[in-house]
């Protein structure tokens, strides 16, 4: 109920609200969608990396990265809202200069744009609209698809091996197409807020981002179930040890590639990459990317870093919820700085740093609100909807018994 009257009433705000409301509440919506669409990527990448590495320990939790991935087809739902003019306006500087354009855009485009005329065969209105709709195609029939195998396994009479080849096939081709939409996705969506700005590992920073963040979810959910009961003879404390160190080391590879990309474009010194930087280390905006530095890797690294306490259900459960915390700041820090340069641009000329006031955080806490409930409607409604690990998987045995 909160998602379905609380996206109702956000649509009507986004398209027909006043402009100052409407802009703010637009990068507040993508930072909301953004999030949530990253933890569902995590979902899909370690379903994938499940099937192609043939895993036996993570049969016994293979339904619930599953039950997470699959909730990135019903995303498209809460992005829809990014397709219409009146958002696209405040988010997509880029587009409003080609719908400004007189006569045939590319020409137009070169003739007084000379960096976007560059670019026009990538960002272009059609294009960019085809490829909305591609990445939720394309990724939502991989993960629908590998998850309707699995399930159909528990009531397989005669369940074997082929059904096993069969998704590790499928993932093997999968995984080059999961990297393609995670990163054009982040490209068009985050980026792109900035057109003149670029980074070569933006996919890969998303990438490093989404999968950590996927795994703290999955590692809540499964010690949050077997709190209830559920899971208690084919999942424990040898599982949460081997989710743990998959956390840990993803935490080491965001801190790395999020330092390879402010290093390089530091060391390079490009006018249209340090753009990203330099508003993100001015005012308000330095205290959060400071803390990033300590909050995303130092503290979870130090946490993560011993093996018995990651055998500890209360310890990871703890972690996980702070992991997805951090993550959320990181988010936070991508899309929401765009705001106040963007939307001031666009309502009276002068960009500002900082927009909306004390408000805009009760416009960012409202899209998180709704998107949230989404997210967690869909979330519960794959829980529920088949048996919550796949007891009839040749390997459950081994992954019941697995000791690390």
């Amino acid at each position: 109920m909160v998602a379905a009257v609380g996206t109702v009433l956000s649509f009507a705000l986004l398209l027909a609200g006043p402009e100052s409301w409407r802009g703010a509440y637009a990068f507040s919506w993508l930072f909301a969608f953004f999030f949530f669409l990253t933890l569902t990527f995590g979902g899909c990448f370690w379903v994938l990396l499940h099937n192609v590495s043939n895993s036996g320990w993570g049969t016994s939790v293979r339904r619930v990265m599953e039950n997470v991935g699959y909730v990135f087809p019903f995303m498209v739902i809460f992005g829809l809202p990014l397709l219409f003019p009146p958002v696209q306006r405040f988010l997509y500087e880029w587009m409003t200069a080609h719908r400004a354009a007189t006569g045939d855009v590319a020409e137009y485009l070169h003739e007084h744009n000379h960096l976007l005329s560059d670019k026009y065969w990538y960002l272009n209105l059609p294009f960019w609209h085809a490829r909305f709709f591609a990445y939720f195609l394309l990724l939502g029939w991989i993960i629908h698809r590998l998850r309707k195998w699995s399930v159909r396994q528990d009531t397989d009479p005669e369940p074997g091996t082929e059904r096993l080849l069969r998704s590790r096939g499928a993932s093997a081709w999968s995984i080059p197409v999961f990297a393609l939409v995670v990163t054009f996705a982040s490209l068009d969506w985050v980026m792109g807020l900035d057109y003149k700005w670029y980074s070569t590992i933006w996919g890969v920073y998303i990438f490093a981002g989404s999968a950590l963040g996927g795994m703290a979810v999955i590692i809540m959910i499964t010690i949050l179930l077997r709190r209830e009961g559920y899971l208690k003879h084919v999942a424990g404390p040898e599982h949460d040890h081997l989710m743990g160190k998959l956390a840990f080391a993803f935490t080491v590879f965001w801190a790395y590639i999020a330092f390879s990309q402010y290093f390089l474009i530091w060391y390079g010194n490009i006018t249209e990459e340090t753009s990203y930087y330099l508003l993100r280390n001015t005012e308000q905006w330095n205290t959060l990317s400071t803390m990033l530095v300590f909050a995303h890797f130092a503290v979870p690294f130090l946490l993560l870093i011993r093996a018995d306490v990651k055998k500890n259900p209360k310890f990871m459960l703890g972690v996980s919820a702070y992991l997805l915390a951090v993550h959320l700041l990181d988010v936070y820090h991508m899309i929401i700085p765009e705001r106040g340069p963007s939307v001031g641009n666009v309502l009276n000329g002068a960009p500002e740093l900082w927009i909306g006031g004390a408000w805009s955080w009760l416009l960012d806490l409202l899209a998180l609100i709704v998107v949230g409930a989404g997210f967690m409607s869909f979330l519960l409604r794959n829980t529920g909807s088949a048996a919550l690990y796949p007891h009839r998987d040749p390997r459950i045995l081994e992954s019941a018994n697995m000791h690390n």
